[in-house]
């Protein structure tokens, strides 16, 4: 449903949709001649196409479109102009939600609460909106915009990464993040463990001594 701020992806995908289903063709055709009785088969049957097209092309741009939204855009019986209509409404829109998402990928940092899985698909969608919206970002620029959201812990990978020759694709750079993720895991509860368990020997130490010479010295004053 068209909801006023998924303007390009809506449009993206109505259009697949009428193009999967053959209905598109009053999007590319202007409107043929109406036929008379006198014009030939082949002229009726291009009309009647078209006009198929034009009308359940109408119906379905408009039963995907919300209820509020709907009744602030001029009604028109051809899908074309209609379509155009919510072109010229939904444009400025655009330029607003393109500068809206490039703020929120350029302030994205990781900070552990999802996989980083999860953190760099966010962003690698945030892109693919954008350039929905004619905001294209190559893909070795976001795989640098996605390392620098990463936290400190993974420095040595970063320093890694800027000392690699081979430059690393989104796909890859989701692989090796996510192992990296997994190594970092694998660390962390030994270092705690060696810790903890250093800790309680220590103390068990401590305490065992001062409990025997406790009683030693006791047995000692009744002597």
């Amino acid at each position: 449903m068209l909801s006023g701020d998924n303007y390009a992806e809506w449009k993206e995908k109505v259009l697949l949709i009428l193009g999967c289903s053959d209905l598109d063709l009053a999007l590319h055709v202007e409107e043929p001649p109406i036929p008379t009785e006198s014009s030939m088969p082949a002229a009726k049957a291009n009309y009647e196409r078209w006009e198929r097209s034009n009308r359940l092309s109408l119906m379905l741009i408009k039963t995907h479109i919300s209820q509020s939204i709907r009744g602030s855009i001029p009604n028109n019986d051809k899908v074309k102009a209609y379509l155009k209509a919510i072109d010229e409404q939904f444009v400025s829109s655009d330029k607003a939600l393109a500068s809206t998402l490039m703020k929120r990928l350029s302030s994205m940092t990781f900070d552990r609460s999802p996989a980083v899985r999860k953190h760099i698909i966010k962003m690698r969608d945030i892109a693919a909106k954008l350039k929905s919206l004619e905001v294209d970002m190559y893909e070795p620029f976001l795989v640098h915009f996605i390392l620098n959201s990463l936290p400190v812990k993974y420095g040595p990978f970063k320093i890694s990464y800027n000392t690699h020759k081979d430059k690393w694709s989104i796909n890859e750079l989701l692989t090796m993040c996510v192992q990296e993720e997994e190594r970092l895991k694998h660390e962390s509860p030994e270092s705690v463990n060696m810790v903890t368990h250093g800790k309680r020997n220590a103390k068990k130490g401590k305490s065992v001594p001062m409990k025997k010479k406790t009683t030693f010295d006791k047995d000692a004053c009744r002597f």
